[in-house]
C-alpha cells in the first residue's frame, strides 16, 4: 500500500519541493489549500496531474479535521503559516491564528480522528531571535523578536505537549533560513536574485535594502525538505536544527549576486533605514549535528551555489518575460 501525505502550505516554497521528494518515494500526495480570491499554485503546476488538492483553511477547525477524516494520512506536514516577518509587525492577530493556533488545530485533528499519524512542524530558526548562544542548537533558549518568532515558538511548544501528553509522533524541524529559486520575492534573497536579473537585462536601476550586515545561515530549500521526511521515518519523535552551520551576511549575498552576471553592487545598491526591523535579528547560526548524528542529513547545496543557481533562474525568468512583451501586438 502506498504511503499517503498531507501537505498544508503546498503552494509554497517548501511545500512544492517536498511534494516532489515525496513523489519520487512513492507517496500519494494530498495538498491543503486556502480558498483565495485569486489561486496562486505556479509553484505546483507541473505536478497538478501528480497530487490531490483539498479546500480547507488553518483557521477553521472543522474543515482540518474532515479533511484529515478523508484523506486518512500516515504523515501530515504542517508548512502552512503567515510566514514573512515583516508582515507580521503589520497583522500580528493574523500572524498568531495562523501560525500559532493553527498548529494546534492540525494536532487538535490528528488526535480526534487518528492519533497514529505522524506530524511535522515546521518550526524556525526566527524562535532563537537575540539569540543566547552560537551556534543555535535544540538546547539554545528562545528569544523571538517579532510576531512571527512568537508565534512559531508557540507552534513548536504546542507540539511537543501533544508529543508528551497524547503519545502523538510529532516532530518539530527548527529549520534555518532555506532559499531557492521558488522563493517569494518579499524574502531578502529573492528580492536580490531577482534585482540583479533586472538590472543586468536594463529592466531596473536600484536596488533598495535594510540591513546590510544581519547575519544568517542560508541553504537550499531542496536539501531541507528530505530531513522534514528523515524526522518522520525514525523510531522515537524528536526535534532537530536544521542548517549549514555557516553564516554570511546580507552584504554577502548581494556581492556574490551581482558578481554574478559581472556587475559591481555598490553601483546599484540603496540602504533604506525604512526597510530595518523594529527589532532586529542580527546573527543566527545553527548547529545541525543532531541531525546529522540520528538520521545522517547533510546540505549537498553550498552557499554561493545557491546564490547562482537563484540568479541563473531569475535571469532565464526575466528574458522570457522580455521576450513574451517584444512578441505582443
Amino acid at each position: 500500500m502506498k504511503p499517503r501525505a498531507l501537505i498544508t502550505g503546498i503552494t509554497g516554497q517548501d511545500g512544492a519541493y517536498l511534494a516532489e521528494h515525496l513523489l519520487e518515494r512513492g507517496y500519494e500526495v494530498h495538498g491543503m489549500v486556502r480558498r483565495a480570491s485569486t489561486e496562486r499554485f505556479e509553484r505546483i503546476v507541473h505536478l497538478h496531474d501528480q497530487i490531490t488538492l483539498h479546500q480547507a483553511d488553518l483557521l477553521d477547525q472543522l474543515s482540518i479535521v474532515n479533511l484529515i477524516r478523508e484523506v486518512r494520512p500516515h504523515e501530515v506536514y504542517n508548512l502552512a503559516a503567515q510566514s514573512f516577518v515583516p508582515t507580521s509587525w503589520v497583522q500580528p492577530l493574523l500572524t498568531g491564528e495562523f501560525t500559532a493556533l493553527g498548529v494546534t488545530r492540525v494536532l487538535e485533528a490528528i488526535r480526534l480522528v487518528d492519533p497514529s499519524i505522524r506530524f511535522y512542524q515546521a518550526s524556525s530558526s526566527e524562535m532563537f531571535g537575540a539569540v543566547r548562544e552560537e551556534p543555535q542548537n535544540e538546547q539554545t533558549p528562545f528569544w523571538p523578536r517579532s510576531p512571527y518568532g512568537v508565534a512559531k515558538v508557540y507552534g513548536h511548544w504546542i507540539t511537543v505537549n501533544y508529543r508528551e501528553s497524547y503519545g502523538i509522533f510529532a516532530c518539530s524541524g527548527i529549520l534555518f533560513n532555506h532559499e531557492s529559486p521558488r522563493r517569494g520575492k518579499e524574502f531578502v534573497t529573492r528580492k536580490v536574485s531577482d534585482a540583479v536579473a533586472r538590472i543586468k537585462l536594463g529592466l531596473q536601476e536600484k536596488l533598495r535594502l535594510g540591513n546590510l550586515d544581519a547575519m544568517r545561515d542560508w541553504g537550499f530549500a531542496g536539501d531541507y525538505v528530505r530531513a522534514m521526511w528523515l524526522m518522520l521515518q525514525q523510531d522515537k519523535p524528536g526535534d532537530y536544527v536544521v542548517a549549514t552551520g555557516q553564516k554570511h551576511s546580507v552584504r554577502e549575498l548581494v556581492e556574490l549576486a551581482f558578481s554574478h552576471v559581472g556587475l559591481d553592487w555598490q553601483d546599484h545598491v540603496v540602504v533604506d533605514p525604512q526597510l530595518f526591523r523594529p527589532a532586529e535579528v542580527n546573527t543566527l547560526r545553527g548547529d545541525a549535528s543532531k541531525a546529522r548524528r540520528v538520521f545522517g542529513w547533510e546540505p549537498a547545496v553550498s552557499f554561493p551555489e545557491l546564490v547562482q543557481m537563484m540568479v541563473d533562474a531569475d535571469m532565464e525568468r526575466v528574458r522570457r518575460e522580455i521576450a513574451g512583451q517584444q512578441l505582443q501586438p
